[in-house]
């Protein structure tokens, strides 16, 4: 073995030193990548004005006690996907009987994200039967906010999470 191939295969500090930098360097990226991506796609903010509802806490709490002692219930009764929309029928009932003459208004949302959120419009079908037409319906979980009012200006807040075929 010659002198020249013994240097040639040799460690020494200046390659640990440039490895050392290399790997810190990717670190450095990836954390970079991954930051600005988390905070690109979610902002941190769930529920706007978050302490103003915490102030009115108690007004929201009387809402809900008058809205149960109405005894009305809202039912998911079909959801149907076509292409690329769909539609939603609700059933309205109080005491297992039709509720009627109600305007139904509502927001579907998926849970994981706010870009597909959209507002929907209930026609009455009859017999308590309220269908919305969808726009963008994908599978999947959708979770539907409902507001119900009747002409003495009675209301229903309900939820439900809907999962599309």
């Amino acid at each position: 073995m010659s002198g020249e191939d013994h240097v040639k295969g040799k460690l020494t500090g200046r390659h640990v030193l440039l490895m050392v930098i290399a790997f810190f360097g990717v670190m450095l990226v990836a954390n970079v990548i991954f930051i600005r991506a988390a905070v690109t796609t979610f902002p941190g903010v769930s529920e706007e004005k978050s302490y103003f509802q915490g102030i009115h806490y108690n007004d929201t709490l009387a809402e809900r006690d008058a809205q149960s002692r109405l005894g009305w219930a809202a039912e998911v009764m079909e959801v149907a996907r076509d292409g690329e929309g769909g539609r939603i029928v609700i059933r309205m009932v109080k005491d297992d009987a039709a509720l009627t003459n109600l305007a139904l208004t509502g927001v579907l949302k998926r849970p994981a994200h706010s870009t597909e959120d959209q507002d929907l419009a209930f026609n009455p079908l009859g017999e308590g039967l309220y269908e919305a037409e969808v726009a963008a319906f994908g599978p999947g979980a959708w979770d539907m906010a409902l507001r119900a009012e009747n002409s003495l200006g009675e209301t229903l807040d309900a939820e439900a999470r809907i999962i599309a075929p």
